[in-house]
This record gives C-alpha cells, sequence and structure tokens, in this order.
C-alpha cells in the first residue's frame, strides 16, 4: 500500500519526538551495533540515543541536548556492562531552531557531543563523511535505546534493533527521511521508533545513513501512540560536511572552554562545560 505525501503530512503534525524502538530485538552481539550506538541522558531524567563518531564525540538529534540540564554518555562494553562518561559541550546544527516541536521543526535536528573522556577500545567510531545515500524502497536498520512500546518504562535503556523500509522523503522546512515497518508501512502498528530513540542511527548496508528525529503512530491507531507508525530521519550525508569541520573544532577545544575561530558555522544555543 502507497503513503502518499498528504498522508506524511498528517503524520508529521501528529508526531512527536521519537525515543524507543518498537518491536524490536534485543542487541547481543559484542561486535555489533553495541561499538558504536550509546544512551544520551540528561539530569533531568530525558532519555535518547546517539552513535560514536570519533573517540570522544557522540552525534545525536539537537532536541535531545537543549535543556538547562548536564547530560552524560551511557555506553555498553564487550561485556555488555555500562559505563557513564559526563559530556562537557554540545555543538547544535546551525540551522537547528531551539523551542519547535517536530510538527514545526524548520530547522536541522543534529548535535554534536563532547565526551569528558574517551569511550575506549570497545567502541568503533563511524566516520559520518562515509554516510550512504538510499532510494525509496531500500531497507534500513534502526537501533536504539529505550522501552519497547507506549508506557513500558520498564523496559528502556536496553540496545535494541529493527528493520525497516525507506517511504521517501518529506520536506515540511526542513527534508527528512521517512521510514516505516516494512509489511504494516505505518497503517497498522508496526516497527519503529518510539520513546528513547531520538539521536539513534538509521543504518543500510553497514553505512550510516541518518538520524532519527521524530515518530508516529500508526495512521488507524486510535490509542494516541506515538510509536510504531512513521520514523523521521534527518539524512547524514546531506550534512556531512558540517558534521566532520564541527567534530574537529570539538576535539581541538580545551577542556571547560569555548571553541575559539570554529571553522564550521556554529548555533547560538552551543554550549560548554554545564
Amino acid at each position: 500500500m502507497r503513503i502518499s505525501h498528504s498522508v506524511l503530512l498528517v503524520f508529521a503534525l501528529l508526531a512527536t519526538p521519537a525515543e524507543a524502538v518498537v518491536r524490536g530485538k534485543v542487541t547481543r552481539d559484542p561486535n555489533g551495533t553495541r561499538g558504536s550506538v550509546v544512551q544520551v541522558e540528561s539530569s533531568r531524567g530525558e532519555l535518547c540515543s546517539g552513535v560514536v563518531i570519533g573517540p570522544d564525540l557522540v552525534l545525536t538529534a539537537a532536541h535531545c541536548v537543549l535543556e538547562r540540564a548536564t547530560y552524560r554518555v551511557v555506553a555498553v562494553d564487550r561485556r555488555f556492562r555500562r559505563h557513564a562518561i559526563p559530556a562537557t559541550a554540545a555543538a547544535m546544527h546551525p540551522a537547528f531552531v531551539a523551542g519547535t516541536t517536530p510538527r514545526t521543526q524548520p530547522g536541522v535536528d543534529l548535535a554534536i557531543l563532547k565526551l569528558a573522556q574517551p569511550l575506549g577500545r570497545d567502541f568503533v567510531p563511524i566516520d559520518p563523511r562515509g554516510a550512504a545515500r538510499i532510494g525509496k524502497g531500500q531497507p534500513v536498520a534502526l537501533a536504539g535505546f529505550g522501552v519497547a512500546g507506549e508506557g513500558q518504562k520498564g523496559t528502556a535503556r536496553v540496545l535494541r534493533e529493527t528493520r525497516l523500509v525507506n517511504l521517501g522523503t518529506l520536506q515540511v522546512a526542513n527534508r527528512v527521511m521517512v521510514v516505516a515497518d516494512q509489511q504494516r508501512l505505518a497503517q497498522v502498528t508496526g516497527a519503529g521508533a518510539c520513546r528513547g530513540d531520538s539521536g539513534g542511527p538509521i543504518f543500510a548496508g553497514g553505512q550510516l545513513v541518518g538520524i532519527v528525529s521524530w515518530s508516529s503512530g500508526a495512521l488507524l491507531s486510535r490509542n494516541g501512540s506515538a510509536c510504531g507508525g512513521l520514523t523521521a530521519v534527518t539524512p547524514v550525508a546531506d550534512h556531512s560536511g558540517w558534521i566532520a569541520a564541527r567534530a574537529a573544532d570539538l576535539r581541538r577545544m580545551p577542556a571547560g572552554q569555548a571553541i575559539h575561530h570554529p571553522t564550521a558555522p556554529a548555533n547560538e544555543y552551543d554550549w560548554s562545560a554545564r
């Protein structure tokens, strides 16, 4: 069943920030996505996901790191032990606009976190300059932490993966790629993002494709869920130049200080040493 552009717009109006994998499989392979996917937690209790792009750098969604709070990244080592590392700075995409919702979000929902120390040898950074571009109908994989379904808070903070399909792009103000359960196509609840997956990665053929921004419930669902319908993804290849340049700025930033003479555009909501 095809989903029209007008239906995608309806979903965008009903969407909320994405925060968990619905119908996902728990990741148990120490050599799999565990090595590059992490949690992003705030001192106010908010949970997101992210992908490692450097020894001490994590790419996530900008709306995940905007609060007046402290942030930390929680990573799972090869023995599946949790390690928490404070974040010392965040760089938002220059086009991101704070204070908006996914429904009205006019900016690019990307941010890079700098950590207080490297994650260590158990973790494998993914170079965003190698991000893939994929076409409509191609399969993708979603990985993230969080609840396994709406209202299931006790299932959060477990890394899960699921398979989805690319339905194409949606242009409201910023451009996102929309993915969904390959069989259910968001008509009824199926696999997709939910509460805890914002900032998590989308992969295709082992390559990074995008970062999860928001999700919706299924078209025919009447329970008000924001899970298991469409998942909107910011394409990394569209912004790989900025990501690489801003990551270089963060790598040379002294601890607890601002970046002097940045080589990439900044955002007024960038922060350091919270």
